[in-house]
C-alpha cells in the first residue's frame, strides 16, 4: 500500500471520473449493439424457399405458384408473396419463371385469349415465348427471368431469380 494519503480532491475527483464512465458506457453499449448485432447475427435457413407446389402435379402446361417468404431487414421482419409460372419440360427438368416483364416491370400471364401458348404483358402488349424468350417486335428488351429449382421431398423450392439460362 502506498504511503501517500489520497486528498479530498483526489477521492472526489477519482470517484466522478468513475461514475461517469459507467454512465457514458450505459448510454453507448446500447448504440454499439443496435449497429453491430444485425452483422454478427447468424444466417437462418437456406437459398431456397418452400413452395406449396408437388412436383408429382406439374405438367407441360405453366401453373402460377404463389409462395411467401419472411423477409428480414435488420430488426423488421417482415412476409413477402412472390409468383412464379412453373412447369416440366419433356426431358423432366423443373422451368421456374419470373412473373416480372422485362420492359416495365408488370406481371405477366400465361395464356392469353389472343395469344394462347404465349406469355402475355398486358401493359405494352409485351410477349414471351414459353421459354421466357422474348418474341423480336414486342417491347421486351430481354427473356424473363428464372428461378433456380430443388427439389426436397415431393416439394419444389425456389432460388433468387436468375438470367434466363434456357434460351
Amino acid at each position: 500500500m502506498s504511503k501517500q494519503r489520497v486528498s479530498r480532491r483526489q477521492f472526489l475527483n477519482y470517484t466522478l471520473t468513475g461514475v461517469g464512465g459507467f454512465m457514458a458506457a450505459g448510454m453507448l453499449m446500447p448504440m454499439v449493439r443496435f449497429a453491430v448485432d444485425p452483422v454478427l447475427k447468424p444466417k437462418e435457413g437456406g437459398d431456397f424457399i418452400a413452395t406449396p407446389q408437388k412436383v408429382d402435379d406439374l405438367t407441360s402446361e405453366p401453373v402460377r405458384v404463389d409462395f411467401t417468404y419472411e423477409q428480414v431487414d435488420a430488426w423488421y421482419t417482415s412476409d413477402v408473396t412472390q409468383s412464379a409460372w412453373v412447369y416440366k419440360q419433356e426431358n423432366g427438368d423443373i422451368v421456374a419463371l419470373s412473373p416480372i416483364c422485362k420492359h416495365l416491370g408488370c406481371t405477366v400471364n400465361w395464356g392469353d385469349k389472343d395469344y394462347p401458348n404465349e406469355f402475355f404483358c398486358p401493359c405494352h402488349l409485351g410477349r414471351y415465348e414459353k421459354s421466357g424468350e422474348n418474341i423480336k417486335g414486342t417491347p421486351p428488351l430481354g427473356p424473363l427471368d428464372v428461378y433456380p429449382t430443388e427439389v426436397r421431398d415431393g416439394y419444389l423450392y425456389l432460388g433468387k431469380p436468375i438470367p434466363n439460362n434456357i434460351v
